[in-house]
């Protein structure tokens, strides 16, 4: 399984000078199947690299089973002629998950991350989140550190230009995993199966993506446990209201001269959450 493949491409000077022919390195996107205990659940468009994690992050994320519930993940590729090669990802899970499974593979539609896929009803869509259990210890000059780490570790978006990334760091901004694709989403359902499979505890650290901050991230950070969720682009009005609702503090526009801590907007004195424990 590769992340990236090269095209022949002529890069174009408007008229202004002679085209030149290149390689260009682009980023793989390929359909993963999910099925879990024989039973399709979705088809998922994905960087089809590190799909262990994926498939354990998302079946989290979906709320189907906990870390240790989830069984060894067995890939098979699968041929699709002049569209590439595809994935099918099987996995089990105990028995007395089958219901859920097969209520939820009966409604989903979707076929992207979003983690709202295949859910009916506003209500369910906004169903009640967890309360995160502590907040992070993380102080900023480690969010800092943790930034600049992640930089230098997105070897698919230095070659692409076209992924994001998502990364775990504990609370000293020290770097532990890092898991890249095409979409956002998975990146991070990639990162929590990760974290998963490798008995980290992501209460004890903080994530930064390469995004805006959604609400579908926000969804996957506090059903996780995670804490802090730093972005390096703005959030929007749903997830700053979710994550106040379930306690995960959130930095957005981090950039390497300044970041902003969002504030208790239902507050009257519009006070940041804390990224210290009192």
């Amino acid at each position: 399984m590769n992340g990236t493949r090269e095209i022949i491409v002529c890069r174009s000077h408007y008229g202004a000078g002679p085209d030149a022919g290149e390689t260009l390195a682009i980023a793989v996107e390929a359909p993963i199947a999910i099925e879990t205990n024989g039973i399709a659940y979705a088809v998922m468009m994905a960087t089809p690299i590190e799909i262990e994690d994926f498939v354990t992050g998302f079946l989290m994320a979906e709320g189907l089973a906990a870390a240790g519930e989830i069984g060894d993940v067995a890939v098979h590729p699968v041929e699709n002629g002049a569209w590439g090669r595809g994935y099918v990802a099987r996995v089990n899970l105990p028995p007395e998950r089958l219901s859920l499974i097969v209520e939820r593979a009966r409604r989903r539609t979707g076929d992207s991350s979003c983690g709202i896929c295949g859910i009916e009803g506003v209500e369910a869509a906004l169903r009640a989140l967890p309360p995160l259990s502590r907040q992070s210890a993380a102080k900023p000059e480690a969010i800092r550190r943790g930034l600049d780490a992640m930089g230098g570790k997105q070897r698919l978006g230095r070659e692409t230009r076209a992924t994001h990334a998502a990364a775990f760091c504990d609370e000293e901004g020290v770097l532990l995993a890092i898991r890249e694709d095409v979409g956002r989403h998975n990146a991070l359902d990639k990162l929590i199966g990760a974290l998963a499979r490798d008995g980290i505890d992501p209460a004890q650290g903080f994530v930064v993506m390469t995004s805006r901050c959604s609400y579908e991230l926000v969804e996957k950070s506090v059903r996780a446990g995670i804490p802090l969720l730093v972005t390096i682009s703005a959030p929007t009005d749903l997830a700053v209201r979710r994550a106040q609702a379930a306690g995960l503090s959130l930095c957005v526009v981090a950039r390497d001269d300044a970041m902003l801590v969002v504030g208790d907007t239902q507050g009257s004195d519009e006070r940041a959450m804390p990224l210290v424990e009192p």
